[in-house]
């Protein structure tokens, strides 16, 4: 929800001033409380809000508009098919397994978010739903302030076959206790990164789920000051809390999903079904999914007057026309809430949740493709993957393309086998499409950085001057006064010197960078030592240290992880051959208790 007007929101529910008004499209309660990046907000529910869902008092002043796009290049809406990436962040979603539908589960999920949301994305656009038509009446490349769209427009893509497009469980380290609006971003980048979406081209029709595990506060949800469910936003809004964040893949749209079931009632549980623990979870999901498409780039798609998008106008209806209520999709049935269609009612508009799907559907058919994550290889040596895809119905047979393929490579159109001998370095993003008899088709991006090998043209060996800190200074590293350190307080993992970030106990920030050049055609490997000590207890991630390559966050740690003793990180930073890169690590620590990120050995080895 952008820039509404604040009225007093109560935890678990509205106060009074929240009275039901959706007949009319006016200003909803505001859960963005002063903070604009909140877009689209979903608002925590209350008894009075939305008491009834009739919109016989709407009329056209109470339509979307169109806001001209926003962002560089300036987007609007989602114009190709959605592509949902579902990320679980954090090492509290614990170990991952596999149920009897191919979802991936976690033994950090008490109440079964994931596979619950896997089955959401894979089942829209699937049998020609029309939930999803609502969504595709919008369009962009029109006039700013319109409230329609010419056929001839680029409308909002329908999700044929499923829109999830990959499913991601990061648990290099803990998610932060309440991460902020940027490091929430900062997560979408680094998920980017990982499914090889690595330019603007390949983010245009994406947009990235952060789910975070239970008992978190992702930008103070289920607290005092967070009263909303999800919000989402892209990776270049400049109000988000902790600033823009700085993306080398073009900019993205995310989501900031929290454990919603953490709310109960107040995010859904139960509104639809009993005792509907999940309710909410595709509920709220489904509401910041159809604003996103509508308003890729908040606000340059399609708001109200008030600032309100699709999902806010129609947020909490209980009864009548539009009201929240089972969708059943060809993966099961889920709550869904309607969204606002400008055409409703000869152009009043309204809340709908069935639409004609503009442009017409597709095959009722599935079909998904198994992302195999970054690969990596080396010229005149073999290379072989096998791509696996499913299609939902039993008896379809698929056949599969490619683009991108290193040369050298070439895929199996039958088996969806990639085989073949590199012949040239360089990296490039793959796309493998699986397509059945009824023209059902799913894909999937990946990178694949093919390096010449040692001899072959890498100039290989350890790239980072002064790797050990052994000459008692900083340089070639730029660090922050003090942070070089022989102390017996925190000993070296070898030699007398290390760095030593924080442990102060006090509010402080210590920095510690190194700029080098990866040769073309390299494989690279960057690694550190990292004893970590702390006085803080508990599991919330106070104090942190953020290692980043360029813009890149490659892992977070926190007091959460302190141990006894050195532990070596290892990163592949292959991708970047040929490339200048910053390796920077950042140490935080709040106003309480010290923590100390204690760094030696590095080392970035190419070959």
């Amino acid at each position: 929800m952008t820039a509404l007007t604040s009225l007093a929101i109560a935890v678990g529910g509205f106060s009074a001033a929240g009275t039901a008004h959706a007949a009319t499209g006016s200003t909803l309660p505001n859960p963005a409380q002063g903070h604009p990046y909140r877009h689209g907000a979903v608002p925590m529910r209350g008894a009075a809000h939305h008491a009834a869902g009739a919109n016989t008092a709407a009329t056209s002043s109470s339509n979307l508009n169109y806001g001209g796009g926003a962002g560089s290049p300036s987007i609007g809406v989602t114009t190709g098919a959605p592509h949902v990436y579902l990320v679980f962040w954090g090492s509290q979603w614990g170990t991952s397994g596999t149920d009897s539908n191919g979802y991936t589960t976690l033994s950090g999920d008490p109440n079964g978010m994931a596979p619950r949301l896997q089955a959401l994305f894979k089942g829209l656009g699937t049998g020609n739903e029309t939930w999803s038509g609502v969504m595709t009446q919008y369009c962009e490349g029109i006039a700013t302030g319109s409230q329609s769209c010419p056929s001839t427009a680029a409308h909002v893509g329908y999700p044929a076959g499923g829109a999830l497009a990959g499913v991601w469980v990061d648990t290099s380290a803990a998610a932060p206790g309440s991460a902020t609006g940027n490091q929430i971003g900062a997560e979408a980048v680094k998920a980017s990164g990982h499914f090889g979406n690595t330019s603007a081209a390949a983010n245009r029709d994406n947009q990235y789920v952060i789910v975070s595990p239970t008992g978190t506060t992702p930008d103070g949800f289920n607290t005092s000051s967070g009263n909303f469910c999800a919000w989402h936003d892209y990776t270049g809004d400049s109000t988000l809390s902790g600033g823009a964040v700085s993306s080398p893949y073009g900019q993205l749209a995310f989501t900031n999903l929290p454990y919603v079931t953490d709310a109960g009632a107040s995010c859904g549980q139960g509104s639809v079904n009993s005792p509907g623990t999940l309710d909410g979870v595709t509920i709220v999901e489904g509401h910041e999914y159809a604003e996103t498409i509508t308003d890729q780039n908040p606000a340059g798609g399609w708001t109200d007057s008030s600032g309100a998008e699709d999902g806010d106008k129609c947020a909490w209806i209980k009864t009548g026309q539009g009201a929240t209520a089972n969708v059943a999709f060809s993966t099961g049935t889920f709550p869904m809430q309607s969204t606002w269609s400008n055409d409703f009612n000869n152009g009043a508009g309204g809340c709908e949740m069935t639409h004609p799907i503009v442009g017409g559907g597709t095959s009722s058919n599935t079909v998904t493709v198994t992302n195999p994550g970054s690969q990596t290889g080396t010229v005149g040596t073999a290379a072989s993957l096998q791509i696996a895809a499913s299609d939902s119905s039993s008896s379809a047979t698929l056949s599969y393309s490619a683009s991108g393929l290193p040369a050298g490579l070439t895929i199996n159109s039958a088996t969806g086998l990639i085989s073949g001998t590199p012949t040239t370095a360089g990296s490039s993003n793959v796309t493998v499409t699986a397509t059945d008899s009824t023209g059902a088709s799913g894909s999937t991006t990946f990178s694949w950085t093919v390096g010449s090998g040692s001899g072959s043209g890498c100039t290989g060996g350890q790239l980072l001057g002064n790797p050990g800190f052994e000459t008692g200074t900083a340089s070639p590293w730029s660090a922050s006064s003090g942070v070089i350190n022989n102390s017996a307080s925190e000993p070296a993992h070898s030699g007398s010197w290390d760095a030593w970030l924080d442990g102060y106990g006090t509010t402080h920030t210590d920095t510690l960078s190194q700029t080098v050049t990866i040769p073309a055609g390299c494989k690279a490997t960057f690694s550190f030592w990292l004893h970590i000590d702390t006085a803080e207890t508990g599991s919330t991630a106070y104090d942190k240290l953020t290692v980043q390559a360029n813009s890149t966050t490659l892992a977070t740690y926190s007091n959460v992880n302190a141990a006894s003793g050195y532990v070596q990180k290892s990163f592949d930073l292959s991708s970047f051959a040929g490339q200048t890169v910053t390796l920077k690590f950042t140490g935080t620590e709040d106003s309480s208790l010290q923590t100390s990120f204690v760094i030696d050995d590095t080392a970035l080895n190419a070959s």
